[in-house]
């Protein structure tokens, strides 16, 4: 039996595109994600189709997405300093998470469950490939399914196919940007349509940021996902954007329409998370006060003491700290 791309286990996948040259992948087993290995020769046949199909997609531009032969990538290509000419294809799980399989301890991801019902801002943050979106994306699929309502999400490219029904009373629309000034536009148009959930892929203007904070204080729940070292730096770097749009006064926004933060990373043993919720209709919440004051560089100093405070109570009586790390779970 021939083999085909899908039945090479990449994570992400590393082709030339000006000639044919030797391919590699870096692996979605677990731990194996950190080290790029060799394509084998068997699939050089496989390569070779796959670099003609990518090469008609981005014919025009150098960032996309492709269906190939049963597997959903999105692409990036860049011409390197040596003339040739690369892409990075990204495997796109189709099938939509649940976020009861992510791995979360179910204290935690019972928290995240039921921001489903609260409006203003939930940011997942991490580092590329540690599963931001896949986060994001099982999040907005369970709040579909147990609160329904309208979703709309803006995506450069959509990755999971989530348009259609989700449960009883849950529908998605999902937009494609294909231009940077877009991401404003639509996020602004998606607010005609009433949408109870809003994701969006990314925040990568000014402009986007400010609409984004907007929905987010205007009665919609706004998911999005940031590139970040830490969950102070997602919370910085959105401030950094929206003051470009919006100037002085953006702490003041972010505090009132906050609802949580995830900082995810990926680790051999399973997702590792830390958190931050903020209390709902509490504008004297401890983080509020801390981003309005422009001291968010303090915000792990607090959730220390807190979480210091709380080690030594029951936890069948406390809820956890508002911000607190996951522990992975043990290996078997």
């Amino acid at each position: 039996m021939s083999l085909s791309l899908n039945d090479l286990p990449f994570i992400d996948l590393y082709v030339r595109l000006d000639k044919p040259d030797q391919a590699l992948y870096r692996s979605k087993e677990r731990g194996k994600g950190t080290a790029n290995q060799l394509v084998p020769a068997e699939y050089q046949v496989v390569i070779d189709r796959f670099m003609s199909a990518v090469n008609d997609a981005l014919r025009d531009g150098n960032d996309g997405s492709i269906d190939f032969e049963g597997v959903r990538c999105r692409l990036s290509k860049q011409k390197m300093s040596d003339n040739t000419v690369w892409v990075c294809a990204r495997r796109i799980n189709t099938i939509i998470p649940d976020i009861d399989k992510l791995g979360f301890m179910p204290t935690i991801s019972d928290h995240m469950k039921g921001l489903g019902k609260r409006d203003g801002l939930i940011l997942v943050s991490g580092a590329t490939g540690h599963g931001k979106t896949t986060t994001a994306v099982a999040l907005l699929a369970y709040y579909l399914r147990a609160y329904g309502g309208t979703a709309v999400t803006i995506e450069d490219p959509v990755e999971y196919m989530l348009k259609g029904r989700h449960g009883d009373s849950g529908q998605c629309f999902q937009v494609e940007v294909h231009q940077e000034e877009d991401w404003a536009v639509c996020l602004k148009r998606a607010l005609r349509w009433a949408p109870r959930y809003i994701y969006v892929g990314e925040i990568r203007t000014p402009k986007a940021a400010e609409q984004l904070l907007r929905a987010a204080t205007t009665g919609h729940l706004v998911i999005t996902t940031v590139h970040a070292g830490a969950a102070e730096e997602a919370l910085m770097g959105l401030i950094f954007l929206a003051e470009q749009a919006m100037g002085p006064g953006v702490q003041n926004i972010l505090a009132a329409g906050l609802t949580g933060v995830i900082y995810q990373t990926m680790r051999d043993t399973g997702p590792w998370i830390k958190y931050l919720f903020t209390e709902p209709d509490s504008p004297g919440d401890p983080i509020r006060s801390l981003i309005r004051e422009n001291k968010i560089g303090m915000i792990s100093t607090y959730i220390d003491r807190i979480a210091a405070r709380l080690a030594n109570k029951s936890a069948a009586t406390q809820p956890p700290p508002a911000f607190t790390p996951t522990q992975p779970p043990k290996k078997t």
